[in-house]
């Protein structure tokens, strides 16, 4: 499949949380089965304030924690389920297999993957990839689609501008 890029702008953290209410939107649209998203970037670019925006957008009202020490966290909404992993204390990929990472992977879920390349080679293609650069105070977000499920959520955040 050829990967389509996108990229947006984002000038300050209310912005990113902005745009993780949109991505939401975008992503939980007809969902029947699950969607994944992985998140890439420094630490400190933003990627826990993309996926707090996110669930703010799904209507969920609770406290988002980083999942840095727990892995994973659940939120159980009236749509769907999401599971916001961080992944950057893992030793090995080898830990998500004990973890049963593939039992998240469900009808009806959103799997948001933070540090995704310390899970190589165990998890599946995700829908979309945020690549999340610091631009001085801004940062910049490029967006691939990896299967036609994020094409369609990609379109879907081009026409709601």
């Amino acid at each position: 499949m050829e990967k389509k890029a996108n990229i947006k702008f984002i000038p300050d953290e209310s912005s990113m949380h902005l745009f993780g209410k949109k991505l939401a939107q975008a992503t939980l649209r007809d969902i029947n089965h699950n969607r994944l998203i992985f998140l890439y970037g420094q630490l400190g670019a933003g990627k826990t304030t993309l996926a707090r925006g996110f669930l703010r957008g799904l209507g969920y009202e609770g406290r988002v924690k980083s999942p840095t020490y727990t892995l994973v966290e659940p939120y159980e909404l009236s749509e769907c389920t999401v599971y916001h992993f961080d992944l950057y204390r893992l030793q090995s990929p080898y830990e998500l297999e004990s973890m049963g990472i593939q039992d998240y992977f469900i009808p009806k879920a959103i799997c948001i993957i933070e540090w995704p390349e310390q899970g190589d080679g165990l998890l599946p293609v995700p829908d979309v990839s945020c690549y999340i650069s610091i631009q001085g105070d801004s940062r910049e977000i490029k967006l691939m689609a990896q299967t036609t499920d994020g094409e369609t959520i990609l379109q879907r955040l081009q026409h709601d501008k």
